[in-house]
């Protein structure tokens, strides 16, 4: 297969982060195509990071099920992405291996986490991009890039290979410049694996030929509310009207529990981020501990050398809120709060097929604009919701302001991903 050199800091987007070896491949649908690969996905042979010092050099003895099936259909697979470290930030600014610079205008982020991905896909590096989805991580890369990203329903992808940041979350998806590729990832990466206990057998099939007509929408007023931007409001809703003009139904809805939504998320997240990379412990993966010290003092010194800035405060805050005396406090309260959010959705649901509005409330900030943690967690908000309900999303670009990618956000019923992806190709083609 074609190498890919290492991207050093003077590239203009050095989307990749190592040369990948040799591997044998198949003929197959995807025969000879090249695809870039997320950093936190096992590829067998290859070094694999998650974007941390602490994983430098852990090369895996295996292949995410996903990376088994692209090798079988044919794909040739040049090199791993960039990301916010373990997944965790909005920027990809937050790796250890420097940002990710957005080929829409270089002085701004891609977003995150999956930012290496879609810089590689929009700069025309590679024409398809494999992503994974905690609390917007496909979605937000690709619309502050101006790509399309998919966030499959949970359980409609298998999760073997994938890194945990939090399992109850995070899904695999594909990542590319028009939804038929989308849609042509999809069909190769669903297929059955029962090694992943969360994985439903249900093949993804999609013809990409539908119509508008009959569809009803559903607009939660929430999704236009405080902290989105004006500009990117209207361009939202002159795509919203696009679909009312092809006759679609468009009804305004009320969806109170994203007020919740990100404390739920935030909670969640951090205390499954908390067990989760409680294993790299200097023993098992990447450099080695110090023998000279006692273990508990060379487990300490390993993860504060090899964790970030924003993994060691989410592992903090996650061990917190599920210490003595806080479990009920917070953790057992977020799960209350994600069940609300899923009520909310399958109320909505009762009147309408889809729901529809901005991916994310802002284009794509300036590097190092944002130095406030909660003001990065605050973008979040009209993402993280599919991500607590388990339900498919898709991001697909709608427009511009100041000459940045908008994107529209559409989330369907669970396991109605192909009548998300549907939809997004009606808008696609006429929009």
């Amino acid at each position: 297969m074609t190498k890919i050199t290492h991207f050093n800091p003077e590239d203009k987007f050095h989307a990749f982060l190592k040369t990948c070896g040799d591997t044998e491949y198949t003929t197959g649908p995807l025969n000879g195509e090249n695809i870039a690969i997320k950093d936190n996905i096992s590829t067998k042979g290859i070094e694999t990071t998650c974007g941390s010092r602490i994983l430098t050099g852990y090369i895996p003895p295996y292949d995410a099920h996903v990376i088994t099936l692209l090798k079988k259909a044919g794909a040739a697979i040049v090199g791993k992405t960039n990301m916010d470290e373990f997944g965790m930030g909005t920027t990809t600014e937050n790796s250890a291996f420097g940002p990710t610079l957005n080929p829409s205008n270089p002085d701004h982020v891609p977003g995150g986490s999956s930012g290496g991905s879609a810089a590689a896909v929009a700069a025309g590096i590679v024409p398809f991009a494999l992503g994974s989805d905690t609390g917007g991580s496909i979605r937000c890369p690709a619309s502050f890039c101006g790509i399309t990203g998919l966030k499959p329903s949970y359980g409609r992808v298998s999760r073997y290979g994938l890194i945990a940041y939090a399992n109850s979350l995070e899904q695999i998806g594909p990542m590319a410049k028009d939804v038929k590729s989308v849609s042509r990832l999809m069909e190769i990466i669903t297929e059955y694996d029962p090694r992943d206990p969360t994985m439903i057998n249900k093949p993804y099939h999609c013809r990409c030929d539908g119509e508008l007509n009959g569809i009803s929408v559903g607009v939660p007023e929430e999704f236009f509310g405080k902290g989105v931007d004006p500009s990117v409001a209207s361009v939202v809703w002159n795509a919203i009207k696009w679909f009312e003009g092809e006759g679609a139904e468009i009804i305004t809805c009320r969806m109170p529990s994203v007020e919740y939504a990100l404390a739920a998320y935030y909670v969640t997240c951090t205390c499954e981020a908390s067990s989760n990379l409680a294993r790299f412990d200097g023993v098992r993966y990447g450099p080695g501990a110090s023998l000279k010290l006692s273990w508990h003092d060379s487990f300490s010194e390993r993860r504060t050398e090899g964790f970030g800035t924003e993994v060691k405060r989410r592992i903090m805050l996650g061990t917190f809120a599920l210490s003595s005396g806080y479990y009920g406090k917070y953790y057992a309260k977020a799960q209350i709060a994600r069940e609300n959010v899923k009520n909310d959705c399958m109320r909505i649901f009762k009147d309408v097929d889809l729901i529809i509005g901005p991916t994310m409330p802002v284009v794509a900030f300036k590097l190092g604009e944002i130095s406030d943690p909660l003001q990065m967690y605050l973008t979040d908000i009209l993402t993280v919701p599919a991500n607590l309900a388990g339900l498919p999303a898709i991001s697909i670009p709608c427009g511009k302001v100041d000459g940045l990618p908008v994107g529209l956000q559409i989330i369907g019923k669970p396991f109605e991903d192909e009548r998300v992806v549907e939809t997004a190709y009606c808008y696609e083609q006429g929009g």
